[in-house]
């Protein structure tokens, strides 16, 4: 039954897949701790949006027809990450994280782009559909 799990969902193998959500849960959880109550509804909505699109991309376009549809939605992945990005900068400009937070998120953005940049052009480069 697990074999077929795997096979079945392949995209939960992937460490990037696995790493975009320990960085969502980890951004999400910093954001109800730290963002204003004002902004719930605003730029709170907005970066969850995003996280989930990171993850989300991902997953749907594992199963696409071709490698080279794969590598489209692993860039609308890697979008997704320079939105929470920005939304990680509004947060340092406002106040609502500190240069700390912010510094550690930024490192963690910079390995999921290099991990989503790196399998994009694998699957260019070399694809197997």
């Amino acid at each position: 039954m697990i074999t077929d799990l795997r096979k079945k969902f392949r995209f939960r193998e992937f460490q990037v897949y696995k790493d975009a959500r320990k960085f969502s849960y980890g951004l999400k959880e910093l954001s109800r701790k730290k963002f204003p109550s004002g902004e719930k509804f605003s730029l709170q909505s907005q970066l969850f949006r995003a996280l989930d699109s990171i993850i989300l991309n991902i997953a749907e376009g594992s199963d696409r027809g071709t490698d080279k549809d794969f590598a489209l939605y692993l860039n609308r992945s890697h979008t997704s990450l320079n939105e929470v990005v920005s939304c990680l900068d509004i947060a340092l400009d406002n106040k609502y994280v500190n240069q700390e937070e912010h510094q550690i998120y930024l490192i963690k953005a910079v390995n999921l782009a290099d991990q989503l940049t790196a399998f994009r052009k694998r699957l260019l480069d070399n694809p197997s559909k």
